[in-house]
């Protein structure tokens, strides 16, 4: 039996944010802002610390420079309850870091150094150690120029010949992306992606096609999350479906996707059905986005629970 109920394998960054900023500040001058964060961020690492908070055991793989904003994220992951055991260390490249002003949308654009994101590697005989979870959740493919391709290929298979329920997330896509992504669909359960990325790959536009396109591929559940109106389900079994988001007053979508993942992999750990797990999905991924930075507001099970039976949806 699996030490772990989930692996967050892949993609960490230390995200400072601010609030709120529409224009950089003019030369030699300031911009006064509400709300500056750091933040435990990144396709990997903010979807392992969301899982944590909503009360699963796991463990995050995934690499950080020996340098100041490495040491933040991995005693902050630890603070959460996040195993840290397989970070990776690097002397010479520095920790992945962005820093993000966020718009009074909620929206951001960001300065970003991919640092150590570059340089995280996974051989076989790491894959006992890195593959001792009930989920193995592979997120931050395009970001991860030494574990993409052939040696991420050969992790899900392996998780696969395990037995392994595989989640999988993706960052920055784009056409070209698909490259990298394609090998790996056979053996993804679970694809959670933005609907902009899946969309950018697929080369089509509505979510009925864009699901339909990576399922032909071999994907068996496609998830698209639809920014501000939702999710698109494609389920390996009975028909495709739309769940409204939530109606909130939105501070910040950074994470959201991330946080989305992690609903799906709470759900999943607790043997939900997919409608189930993406309506929880969209509390969790509602709770973050009520806050500043990848973990917003979340705290717990029971009061996303909560809020999954009661918050209003968009529509209703």
């Amino acid at each position: 039996m699996p030490k772990y109920d989930y692996s967050a394998i892949g993609f960490s960054v230390l995200d400072v944010l601010c609030r709120y900023a529409e224009d950089m500040p003019p030369p030699g001058g300031a911009t006064f802002v509400d709300e500056i964060q750091m933040t435990v961020a990144g396709t990997a690492a903010a979807t392992a610390v969301d899982c944590a908070i909503l009360g699963l055991n796991g463990q995050i793989v995934t690499r950080v420079g020996r340098d100041d904003m490495g040491k933040y994220l991995v005693s902050k992951m630890g603070e959460f309850g996040v195993d840290t055991s397989l970070v990776q260390y690097d002397d010479e490249v520095q920790t992945s870091t962005s820093m993000l002003p966020i718009r009074p949308d909620g929206s951001r654009s960001g300065f970003f150094v991919p640092g150590t994101s570059d340089t995280l590697e996974i051989g076989p005989e790491l894959w006992d150690d890195v593959l001792d979870a009930d989920i193995i959740h592979l997120g931050g493919t395009g970001l991860l120029a030494a574990f993409d391709g052939e040696p991420s290929v050969a992790l899900l298979k392996r998780a696969k010949e395990l037995g392994r329920t595989t989640v999988f997330d993706l960052i920055q896509a784009n056409p070209e992306t698909i490259a990298k992504v394609n090998p790996l669909l056979p053996y993804i359960d679970y694809f959670v992606p933005s609907i902009v990325e899946a969309a950018a790959m697929a080369g089509v536009d509505d979510p009925a096609e864009v699901a339909r396109w990576f399922k032909s591929k071999g994907v068996k559940n496609a998830i698209l999350t639809l920014e501000g109106d939702g999710v698109w389900v494609d389920p390996e079994f009975g028909e495709a479906f739309h769940l409204p988001a939530h109606k909130i007053d939105v501070v910040d979508t950074t994470g959201c996707g991330d946080s989305f993942t992690a609903g799906i992999i709470v759900g999943l750990s607790k043997g939900w059905d997919i409608r189930e797990c993406a309506r929880f999905a969209n509390a969790v991924a509602a709770n973050v986005a009520l806050g500043l930075g990848s973990q917003g507001k979340l705290t717990s099970f029971d009061a996303t629970i909560d809020a999954m039976n009661s918050w209003p949806v968009r529509g209703a």
